[in-house]
């Protein structure tokens, strides 16, 4: 299977997203905590690696982490604000140590929202900047989206711009956003859309890629807010292939490994063609209402087929629905069986912590520092923007390591 793991590199960042899930710890990486973890994908069999954060960039040793993954034979990615990558030096030195393809995070075209959305102001001519860059030294490019309340009924408008102006960007990524881990947590009201509020402009954005001939994915929205493309789901698209993802958390959380992607549902879905497809509604900070969540009734093989076939994306191998259907059977009764004598709530996180034996990065002097240092701006910076601060709960490790 095509198993991509996320390794994040830092936890800082130089923007201030007021939905951000992944905020500043006192947790920090170097080569030698990094490498090892490198080296568990390898161990894996994992087709690559995406170096994320906070924003990955900056980290003084990235092209070197990025050329060690590169070396042990995985496909090297990595999320990215854009800021530094804008930097053409910068730009280059990473390609040149290693690094394919980015994924650029961009919300919105309309600059007053981006720099809402931001906590920044001048943060699109960066990521113009950046883009190019990526794509002058070679570099494959996505255009990553979190959907937010803000953003919501615009989304189509923003590929309208790419297409335009970008034509050679062939790939997109939408997330809806999370509500349950920091910033995104405490800020729901602000941030946190319904479901109706961006189907539409979904539907068009994905629409418009579609009849251009370009790829996209969509994280963490249910099949009945996408049927036409369902086969564009990432959950559906694991849950068809039996995919899994491991995710070296650089908080308290350490690793996290994920292969069930059923979240939550409704009395409805019982009855939806999809359901075992789909991964339902990705809500564990109550920030969604699954009475927006309703049955279709479409071909499921045809969903499955589309997937098992796209000639884009070799990593399953059996072509065929009735080879599926019994590879799918199997996974299924697996799955029961290790979930035998457990139980699970309604619309509890699939994803497991992992002891893989390896620590991810360390709490130091130096770490703390720089923790207690962003947390004293950012605070400012929330009480200007009127944004609550997220807790601390993933920041302190009972086993503290000297670094």
């Amino acid at each position: 299977m095509a198993n991509i793991g996320y390794l994040q590199v830092v936890r800082h960042c130089n923007h201030f997203c007021g939905f951000c899930s992944n905020p500043t710890t006192p947790y920090v990486h170097n080569m030698d905590t990094m490498k090892p973890l490198v080296d568990d994908f390898v161990r894996r069999g994992y087709f690559g690696v995406i170096l994320t954060g906070g924003e990955p960039t900056l980290h003084p040793d990235l092209p070197e982490i990025a050329g060690y993954a590169r070396d042990q034979g995985l496909h090297v990615r990595m999320i990215t604000n854009g800021w530094r990558l804008a930097d053409e030096k910068f730009a280059k030195a990473l390609a040149e140590a290693g690094l394919q393809h980015v994924h650029i995070s961009v919300y919105s075209l309309k600059p007053d929202v981006e720099a809402a959305l931001r906590g920044l102001p001048g943060t699109l001519p960066k990521a113009y900047a950046a883009v190019e860059n990526a794509h002058k030294f070679g570099l494959d490019i996505n255009i990553n989206c979190v959907i937010s309340k803000m953003n919501a009924d615009h989304l189509h408008e923003n590929i309208e711009y790419w297409i335009k102006n970008h034509p050679y960007i062939r790939h997109f990524v939408w997330n809806n956003l999370d509500p349950s881990m920091g910033r995104a947590e405490v800020n729901q009201d602000q941030f946190t859309p319904r479901l109706s509020d961006f189907e539409e402009s979904l539907r068009r954005a994905m629409s418009l890629l579609h009849s251009s001939g370009r790829t996209f994915r969509v994280e963490k929205v249910p099949l009945c807010y996408m049927t036409e493309f369902a086969w564009a789901s990432t959950e559906t698209r694991k849950i068809v292939k039996g995919e899994e993802r491991i995710v070296h958390f650089l908080d308290n959380k350490q690793t996290v490994r994920q292969t069930d992607w059923g979240h939550l549902y409704s009395e409805s879905c019982g009855v939806c063609s999809l359901r075992t497809i789909c991964g339902g509604l990705f809500d564990q900070g109550d920030g969604y209402d699954p009475v927006e969540l309703y049955p279709v009734f479409v071909d499921m093989d045809r969903i499955v087929e589309q997937i098992i076939t796209d000639p884009s994306d070799p990593s399953y191998r059996l072509r065929g629905i009735r080879e599926w259907k019994i590879d799918f059977q199997r996974r299924i009764e697996a799955q029961r069986g290790e979930n035998s004598g457990k139980s699970k709530k309604e619309g509890e996180h699939p994803a497991k912590m992992v002891d893989t034996g390896l620590k991810v990065g360390a709490v130091t002097e130096a770490g703390e520092k720089l923790w207690e240092k962003k947390r004293r701006a950012e605070g400012r910076k929330a009480e200007r923007q009127g944004i609550s601060m997220e807790t601390t709960e993933l920041c302190d490790p009972e086993d503290r390591q000297a670094g």
